[in-house]
C-alpha cells in the first residue's frame, strides 16, 4: 500500500507536482488544530455508534486510537507529513495505521469541509475564553493601580492641551470601561462562534441518519448551524472575532501612546519597570519604552489581519472554497498576538511607578481651573457665555503677568467681574476642582472610589461566568 497516496486520488491519472503539493498544503500551520480535531472526531464517532452507523467495537477502537494519537502529539512523537496535506488527513492516516478498517469508518457522514469548520470554532471558543480571562486580569491591574491614585491630581487633556484637572485613578478607569466593552463584545461573539457545523458534510448534508444535536451536546455547542451551505462556508465568526481583537488592540495602543508620552523625561509622570524597557546601542542614558511601542505597532498587524479576512470572503460563491485555507494564519496570529499582549500588559501595569508631584505640577499649568471659574460665575447669576468671556480675559491677563489664575489678587480678578469674591480661591484649587465634579462618571475622588467598587463587583461576576464556560 502506498502510504503517500492521497485519499482523494482515485479519479486522477497523475500525482500533483511537488510545487503544488507544497503550495496547497496547510499542515505547516493547521497542525495546531489537532487537539480540537480529535475532540470533534470523538464526538462524531460517539454519535455514529449511538445511531448504529458504526459498531460499538469500532467506536471503542477509534476512541483508543485517538487517545494514543493525542498522547503522541503531546509528547512530540507524532510524525507530521506534508504529503498528507492537513491536520485531518494526518490524524486519519495514523488512526488507520493503528486500528485498521475502524479508522476508515470514522469519516462516515462528514467531510473535511464541516470538519475544519468545527475545529476552528472549537479552537476559537477556547481562545476567546482565555482572552476574556486575560482581559479581566488586566482590568484588575488597572483597578488596583487606580485605587492607589484616586486623589492623585493630573492634567486632563483635550487636543493634548491642558483642559481640566482629573484624578489619575479616574483617568485609568476610562481604560477599564473600554476593556469592559471589549469583554462584552467577546462574550457576544462567543455565542455565534459556539454553533456546530458538523453534519453539514461537504455542503448538502448527509444521507446517513445522524444526530447533530447529540454532537452539539457532547461538544458543548449552544446550537447547530441550520443551513448546510452556510455551515461549511461561513467565516463570519472569525471576522467578528478579528474586529473584537482589533478594538482591544486599539484600546491597548491608546494607553500605550499615553505611557510613552508620560514616560518621556519632558513629562515625567511615570516610569516603567526596567524589565519592560531596553537601552540604546549608542546613548547610554536611554531607557526606551519598547513594550508599549511594540503594542502600538502590533495593532496595525491585527488590523491588517481583519482586512485580510474580510477580503478573503468578499467574492466567494457558496459553498466551501480552497480560499478558506487562508483564514487560519491571520486568525492564529491574531489570537497569539492578543494573548501575549494582554499577559505582558497586566504585568507591566503592576510595575508602574507614578510621579504624583510631576502630575500635580503639570496640572497647575495651562489654567486648568478656568472652567471652574466660569462655573463659579454662572452660579452667581452670570449667563455662561458672559462668564466664558470674563474668564478668557482673566486668563489673558494672568498669561501676560506670567502666573496662574489662583496667583492673581482678588482685586485683579474683580476688574473683570464685580461678582467675584474671596470665596473664588476655593474654586481655583486643583482639589476644589476635582471635588466639585461629584456625580456618577465624574472625577471627584469619592466618585472614583465608587466606580472602583462597581468595577470589582463586575469583575467578580464575569470571572465566575468565564470560569463556568471553560468547565
Amino acid at each position: 500500500m502506498d502510504t503517500n497516496k492521497k485519499t482523494w486520488s482515485g479519479r486522477f491519472s497523475e500525482p500533483v507536482s511537488e510545487l503544488v503539493e507544497r503550495y496547497t498544503a496547510s499542515i505547516g500551520f493547521d497542525y495546531r488544530l489537532a487537539e480540537y480535531d480529535i475532540q470533534g472526531s470523538l464526538a462524531h464517532a460517539q454519535m455514529l455508534a449511538a445511531q448504529d452507523i458504526i459498531t460499538q467495537d469500532d467506536f471503542t477502537a477509534i476512541k483508543q486510537g485517538l487517545k494514543r494519537i493525542s498522547d503522541e502529539i503531546r509528547d512530540g512523537k507524532f510524525e507530521w507529513s506534508l504529503q498528507l496535506e492537513d491536520v485531518h488527513l494526518n490524524i486519519e492516516k495514523r488512526l488507520t495505521q493503528l486500528i485498521g478498517d475502524a479508522g476508515k469508518r470514522l469519516h462516515t457522514g462528514r467531510s473535511r469541509n464541516d470538519q475544519v469548520a468545527t475545529d476552528i470554532r472549537l479552537y476559537l471558543r477556547a481562545s476567546i475564553d482565555e482572552i476574556i480571562a486575560l482581559t479581566l486580569s488586566m482590568q484588575l491591574a488597572i483597578v488596583n493601580l487606580a485605587e492607589h491614585h484616586t486623589e492623585t491630581v493630573m492634567p486632563g487633556f483635550t487636543h493634548l492641551q491642558v483642559a481640566q484637572p482629573v484624578s489619575f485613578g479616574h483617568h485609568l478607569m476610562a481604560y477599564f470601561e473600554m476593556l469592559k466593552r471589549d469583554v462584552q463584545r467577546l462574550s457576544d461573539c462567543r455565542k455565534r462562534v459556539n454553533q456546530l457545523p458538523l453534519g453539514a458534510a461537504a455542503l448538502a448534508g448527509t444521507s446517513y441518519p445522524i444526530n447533530r444535536e447529540h454532537v452539539a451536546q457532547l461538544l458543548s455547542f449552544e446550537g447547530i448551524c441550520e443551513n448546510s451551505l452556510d455551515a461549511v462556508s461561513d467565516r463570519d465568526f472569525a471576522i467578528e472575532f478579528g474586529a473584537c481583537a482589533a478594538l482591544i488592540m486599539t484600546h491597548l495602543s491608546r494607553i500605550s501612546e499615553e505611557l510613552i508620552l508620560w514616560m518621556s523625561p519632558a513629562v515625567g509622570f511615570i516610569s516603567l519597570a526596567d524589565r519592560f524597557c531596553t537601552g540604546s546601542s549608542i546613548m547610554p542614558q536611554k531607557k526606551n519604552p519598547d513594550v508599549p511601542e511594540l503594542v502600538r505597532g502590533k495593532t496595525g498587524r491585527i488590523n491588517g489581519h481583519l482586512v485580510a479576512l474580510l477580503t478573503l470572503m468578499k467574492a466567494q460563491p457558496l459553498a466551501y472554497n480552497k480560499d478558506n485555507q487562508e483564514d487560519k494564519e491571520p486568525l492564529f496570529d491574531t489570537v497569539d498576538t492578543l494573548i501575549d499582549t494582554l499577559r505582558i500588559y497586566t504585568d507591566m501595569l503592576s510595575g508602574i511607578n507614578v510621579n504624583a508631584e510631576a502630575m500635580c505640577k503639570a496640572a497647575m499649568q495651562g489654567f486648568a481651573t478656568a472652567t471652574d471659574l466660569a462655573d463659579y460665575l454662572v452660579k452667581k447669576g452670570i449667563p455662561f457665555r458672559d462668564a466664558h468671556e470674563v474668564v478668557a480675559k482673566s486668563v489673558q491677563f494672568a498669561e501676560q503677568k506670567g502666573c496662574d489664575l489662583d496667583d492673581l489678587e482678588l482685586g485683579e480678578l474683580k476688574q473683570f467681574s464685580s461678582e467675584i469674591a474671596s470665596d473664588v480661591f476655593a474654586v481655583l484649587t486643583l482639589e476644589g476642582s476635582l471635588n466639585s465634579r461629584d456625580h456618577v462618571g465624574g472625577t471627584a475622588p469619592g466618585q472614583v472610589r465608587t466606580a472602583i467598587k462597581r468595577a470589582r463587583a463586575w469583575l467578580a461576576g464575569n470571572s465566575k461566568t468565564n470560569d463556568q464556560q471553560q468547565t
